[in-house]
């Protein structure tokens, strides 16, 4: 559990109240951030989110067991809204996170219990008026998650934008910008909004501690800015009415050139297309590619942002990390 920070740290409100050097969270991403993962930002200075939306009781044990073994770094746990979570919030609290961030609903009924364990609550927002109501509720930092991000995203005002409306109604709550970041440039931009930090997914896919398909990250590194889709009705198996926002392919070119068919009508309905061991993987399935996956990767739902354009290569999640910070820093003109 050896932490090692090349970068100076960067103190924040955010910072100060999490127990981290840098203003950088790394996004819960489903699928494919795992402990390796979590651990390797957080040994960096960042903070980790783990995502347990649709977890097994077996798999948050264990992998909340592994992060742990890896690191003393401070961690959050993420919960989707869109379905009952009490079960694995009772579970995870359990394990003594730094933080409970719900996404994709109203934190306000899980306030009390989480502050009860000691752990702080972080609420994604897409609007000021969500973010007058999480604060009101005692949310204690709020993920201001623009349009340009990847993967499920529920807003549609873009980053730059809602940054200042939801810092102009946080008060003293620390806020973090998630959407299209994915450098030091952003880090420094964001700051001077007045966030205290972001939320950073699409670039921390390209890590060799990333669970995701190496097929997946090599059509990341591919990819330019304007090759993402934003849409409700595409990979909605399994999450339905749900916008999310993903890399173009063959499949989703079709679907469009067909007019956006519905789950009935559309191009092999039904079929499988993947493997995760013994489950099979459906067309249009909501699921980040796996790195234990086969069949037909490059036909599933490959979440990413905008800023996936400046995702040039595999490097290292502390690489990343401390790139981010140094850039920043210097855009700032930082000592």
């Amino acid at each position: 559990m050896d932490k090692t920070i090349k970068a100076p740290a960067t103190s924040t409100a955010f910072t100060d109240l999490v127990g981290v050097d840098h203003p950088i969270a790394l996004a819960p991403m489903a699928g494919a951030v795992e402990s390796d993962l979590a651990a390797a930002v957080g040994n960096a200075g960042g903070y980790p989110i783990m995502p347990f939306s649709w977890s097994s009781r077996d798999t948050i044990e264990a992998e909340l067991t592994s992060l742990r073994a890896k690191t003393d770094a401070p961690f959050a746990v993420n919960l989707c809204l869109d379905m009952p979570q009490e079960a694995r919030l009772e579970l995870c609290l359990s394990h003594r996170p730094n933080a409970v961030h719900f996404f994709w609903g109203d934190a306000a009924p899980f306030v009390k219990e989480v502050h009860a364990k000691e752990a702080l609550v972080i609420q994604t927002v897409s609007s000021a008026i969500d973010a007058k109501r999480a604060v009101d509720a005692g949310v204690d930092i709020l993920v201001a998650q623009g349009w340009e991000a990847g993967g499920h995203v529920r807003g549609t005002v873009a980053t730059l934008p809602l940054i200042p409306a939801v810092v102009d109604v946080a008060g003293s709550v620390p806020v973090l910008a998630a959407g299209g970041i994915s450098d030091g440039r952003g880090l420094a931009a964001t700051l001077c909004l007045g966030a205290s930090g972001i939320v950073v997914g699409t670039r921390f896919l390209a890590t060799p501690e990333s669970a995701a398909h190496s097929e997946y990250i090599a059509q990341l590194i591919a990819a330019q800015h304007s090759d993402t889709l934003h849409e409700t009705d595409l990979y909605n198996v399994g999450w339905s009415n749900a916008a999310h926002r993903v890399l173009r392919n063959a499949v989703a070119d079709r679907w469009l050139a067909e007019g956006r068919p519905d789950n009935w009508a559309r191009h092999r309905s039904g079929e499988t297309v993947a493997m995760r061991g013994s489950a099979p993987i459906k067309a249009y399935q909501s699921t980040t590619p796996h790195h234990s996956m086969t069949g037909e990767i490059d036909a599933l739902s490959m979440w990413a942002g905008q800023s996936v354009g400046l995702v040039n290569s595999v490097e290292p999640a502390g690489t990343i990390v401390d790139s981010i910070v140094e850039h920043a820093r210097a855009a700032l003109r930082l000592p």
